[in-house]
């Protein structure tokens, strides 16, 4: 049997006992919550370091990218409003011939639709800049767009 004094000092020490094992249970939740994880997708954010990064890799002056980028957004606008025909034949019944030979021509329409409208603006921008930086231009943003996309792969952890 254990003496008065030994059971005395038992009872003095279970209250910072518990109180640290309290501390110790409140701060696991806190511990276990994810941090900060990939900020999300912001597309001004995105278009802003497209547009940094063609003007450095295509050696573009002020003037010439004060020139030059209104008409390149004006040229992806058009293009996106055909790239969401895809979206609308995502849900068909592959069981159905007629359905899918639908699907297919409309999204070859659409292909050929934002090949004319990038040809059309490529007109324009040799208008306004020498052949040499408007190949380059198309060059840069051809790396841009594999850069984003290499680093989003690495940011889900999926390497190419």
């Amino acid at each position: 049997m254990l003496t008065y004094p030994v059971m005395n000092r038992l009872r003095m020490l279970r209250r910072p006992v518990i109180f640290i094992f309290l501390l110790i249970v409140m701060a696991l939740p806190v511990s276990a919550q994810p941090g900060p994880g990939p900020k999300p997708f912001d597309p001004k954010r995105f278009e802003a370091e497209l547009e940094q990064f063609v003007t450095i890799e295509a050696g573009l002056t002020p003037v010439e990218a004060s020139r030059f980028f209104p008409l390149y957004r004006e040229m992806r606008r058009k293009q996106r409003g055909l790239m969401g025909v895809d979206r609308v034949y995502q849900h068909i019944d592959f069981n159905d011939d007629k359905q899918c030979l639908e699907a297919i021509t409309e999204r070859d329409k659409a292909d050929v639709k934002i090949k004319q409208i990038q040809m059309e603006y490529h007109k324009k921008f040799l208008k306004i800049l020498p052949a040499s930086k408007v190949l380059a231009t198309i060059k840069a943003e051809d790396k841009f767009h594999r850069l984003a996309f290499d680093r989003a792969l690495r940011r889900k952890g999926r390497h190419r």
